[in-house]
């Protein structure tokens, strides 16, 4: 810097130390001002000053002018101004001025902000929500007189995160109470800096933008700024680096008056803009050039000149053993992935579960959950198609262990059969194709470590024979291979359980011929042979769904009868499992029953049957047979049974293509019901197919509201929907639909907040 314009060409008034009798240095009217020595302060005077003789106050005079106003301060020695010199009163102060330290009540934080530690240095994380409450009067800086200084230097230590384009974020800024003008200020845009100030050399006044360009800051590192002002030299010194000066028009006002102004920090007086990084450093250096100060040999990035005591570091050796004063956060090496070992060579790791989104730390034994999400499913998009090998009658989603996750679809025709698709890269991709009849449902389940897969097929194989199979995985092939083959009558379901340590597989019979009436069947695995014999048979109708829970000590097995020659207007009935055997425990009217679903929220057990069509050959047609309510029971304790809750209405599939045949062309197609979780929040998904009009059908996910029961939250536009099934991967949580009527099934993934 050189020394101060005001000055130059003009009388000087010369001074004495005040009580020390030291002689005056006598400059006479019309003397030119002392040169610049040293770092760019003017020659030194006396730190206090006192006039001189008849000929300094006439010169006084001149250079301030008759109302004795000085339109900007020269310092003449550390704390001291020409004005002092007159007016008694100081007006300068050369001492670095702390803007951050302002913000910061004694002892605490201010209101939107936080400290966090990154890289071992501290900073100021700013909130927008109240850009008011990080401000302070500028009379609290400049308290001897109202004008800002004409020279300065600004020091600032920040973390700049990732900025958008076009966006730009203000560091600190200084308006007045009734303007929306900066008068003062500094910001910061993808690769530039700009400094702002208000230029007053005309009526009204105008912004003035100093651009700094080619300054990138958004690498998460800390950075250490020195901006350099003085008349129209603009320099900026980045970390030390060759200084990037600019030369404007227009130079930094003279006497910038700040009355009734304020500091707002990291914002502009309002929530756009707000600094989104860390804030270490910002200080105000009046009359010099920081950045011999600032650049030595130790570490320039995070150099201080001031900072609020907040952002210092803690001593060694802590006075008293009282909790830490300042709370702060930090960065720290968090373990990603799947849950790691936690022995005390983890003791004080983390380890951030993804998929529960879930922070726990090891206590070098088990994993301590420290921090968990509670998801809310906010909405719900489409994330793959899913061709398949034709119309899909259901499917089913596994884990086999240290293999990965998969689907499989049960298509209508052969060929090609049914697929297994793996979950690789974040989609589903074909894995395995098996012969099937009209597959109905895949069922997987494992017996020790044998893993099973069974398909239930509708249709005869081209022998005639009407098997369902059950194929086991084979570790060494990595496929699936067959393994045992079961006689059964147009299959609809498989369902596997294990009662009293035994393994048992059921099988939904529909009908065989036109007979509707028949028994379906429930196999037990026999360890010694290694294969599933026949143990119980039970009567059914039309079965489509066999649904297996236990609550307590006692285990239960649903059936869905949807019709039994005439009507769909007929019972499904529950069983429990008492002295080796299914038992008839309750019968429940159902209309078409297409499948069960038990779930539970907290200590309370439901049961939501699916409610296909109404149809009865004795009865007149209604005006809709696929409009119709389907319904959630709830276990009463007290009365050992379940009572219905509410209804929900549904559209299901056309159960024929010609509604005035007998019962022998009678095809059903259902609905499905698929209860999932999100966070703390219960969910119901529903498969609508046919509406008695269209196969374009919303289904429907309905949000668990308490004593209001189940109610609709999201409309999901499907086609022919047969069945759904909600699974979880580390990348998130999805729903698979399958429909019955396009060769094309989709995962949805939940969206959440």
């Amino acid at each position: 810097m050189s020394g101060f314009g005001a000055c130059q060409g003009t009388t000087c008034v010369c001074a004495i130390r005040a009580g020390l009798g030291e002689p005056g240095l006598g400059l006479e009217q019309g003397a030119r001002c002392p040169t610049t020595l040293g770092t760019g302060y003017p020659m030194s005077l006396p730190d206090s000053c006192l006039l001189s003789g008849s000929g300094a106050a006439a010169g006084a005079r001149e250079f301030f002018g008759a109302g004795g106003s000085l339109g900007a301060a020269w310092p003449a020695g550390p704390g001291v101004s020409i004005q002092s010199c007159i007016s008694g009163v100081v007006c300068a102060d050369l001492r670095p001025l702390d803007i951050l330290s302002e913000v910061v009540p004694a002892g605490g934080l201010a209101h939107g902000m936080r400290v966090f530690q990154v890289q071992g240095v501290r900073g100021f994380q700013l909130a927008a929500s109240r850009p008011r409450a990080l401000c302070f009067p500028a009379s609290r800086l400049f308290i001897h007189c109202d004008r800002f200084p004409e020279e300065f230097s600004i020091i600032v230590t920040l973390r700049v995160l990732s900025v958008p384009a076009k966006r730009n974020e203000y560091i600190f800024t200084l308006m007045a109470e009734e303007s929306p003008s900066v008068l003062v200020g500094l910001r910061y845009a993808p690769d530039k800096l700009h400094f702002l100030f208000w230029s007053q050399e005309r009526a009204g006044g105008w912004q003035t933008r100093v651009t700094f360009p080619n300054v990138s800051l958004s690498d998460s590192q800390w950075h250490t700024l020195v901006l350099a002002v003085s008349g129209q030299s603009f320099s900026l010194t980045v970390d030390c680096s060759v200084p990037k000066d600019v030369l404007v028009e227009t130079p930094f006002p003279a006497s910038l008056s700040v009355k009734r102004a304020n500091f707002y920090l990291g914002n502009r007086r309002r929530r756009k803009g707000v600094f989104t990084g860390l804030l270490r450093q910002l200080v105000l250096l009046p009359g010099a050039d920081a950045t011999p100060r600032i650049c030595t040999p130790m570490n320039f990035k995070v150099v201080t000149l001031s900072v609020p005591s907040v952002l210092q570091d803690l001593p060694a050796n802590p006075a008293s053993n009282e909790v830490l004063k300042y709370p702060y956060e930090t960065d720290t090496k968090v373990t990603l992935g799947s849950r790691p070992p936690c022995t005390m060579q983890e003791k004080a790791q983390f380890w951030f579960n993804a998929s529960r989104k879930g922070l726990y730390l090891c206590n070098g034994s088990t994993w301590i959950s420290m921090l968990e999400v509670k998801q809310r499913l906010d909405y719900v998009e489409e994330y793959q198609d899913l061709v398949t090998n034709s119309e899909t009658m259901g499917v089913e989603v596994f884990t086999i262990p240290k293999v990965g996750l998969f689907a499989a679809t049960a298509n209508r025709y052969t060929p090609p059969g049914s697929a297994i698709y793996k979950w690789t890269d974040g989609k589903f991709v074909p894995y395995q194709n098996i012969p099937t009849y009209q597959a109905q449902s895949w069922k997987y389940f494992t017996i020790g470590k044998k893993i099973f897969l069974a398909v239930a097929n509708f249709e005869q194989n081209d022998r005639g024979q009407e098997l369902s199979v059950i194929y086991k995985w084979s570790r060494r092939k990595e496929k699936f291979v067959p393994y045992q083959r079961i006689t059964t009558h147009s299959a609809r379901d498989w369902e596997a359980f294990v009662i009293e340590g035994e393994a048992f597989l059921a099988v939904v019979n529909h009908r065989e011929g036109n007979n509707h009436n028949i028994d379906s069947v429930i196999y037990r695995w026999n360890p010694r042979t290694g294969l599933f014999e026949t143990n119980q048979t039970i009567p059914t109708s039309g079965a489509y769904d066999w649904e297996f829970f236990t609550i307590g000590p006692y285990s239960f097995l649903a059936v869905a009868n949807t019709f039994n020659g005439t009507s769909t207007k007929i019972y499904s009935h529950i069983y429990i499992w008492l002295s080796g055997s299914f038992q008839l425990f309750q019968s429940i009217l159902t209309f078409g029953a297409a499948d069960w679903e038990v779930f539970r929220i907290g200590d309370r057990v439901f049961l939501a049957v699916a409610n296909s069509h109404s149809y009865d050959s004795g009865m007149p047609a209604p005006s809709n047979f696929y409009a119709i309510n389907s319904s959630i029971y709830e276990l009463n304790v007290t009365a050992q049974m379940f009572v219905k809750f509410q209804d929900l209405l549904t559209y299901s599939w056309p159960w024929s293509s010609h509604l005035t045949c007998p019962s022998a062309c009678f095809i059903p197609s259902a609905l499905d019901w698929e209860f999932f979780s999100v966070g703390d929040d219960s969910f119901l998904v529903v498969a609508n197919s046919f509406d008695g009009f269209t196969f374009s059908v919303n289904s429907i996910i309905y949000r668990w509201q308490g004593y209001e029961g189940f109610v609709a939250a999201h409309h999901l536009p499907t086609v022919g929907c047969r069945d759904w099934e909600a699974f979880h991967t580390t990348e998130g949580s999805y729903l698979l639909y399958t429909s019955a009527k396009e060769p094309l099934s989709k995962v949805l993934k939940l969206k959440t907040t």
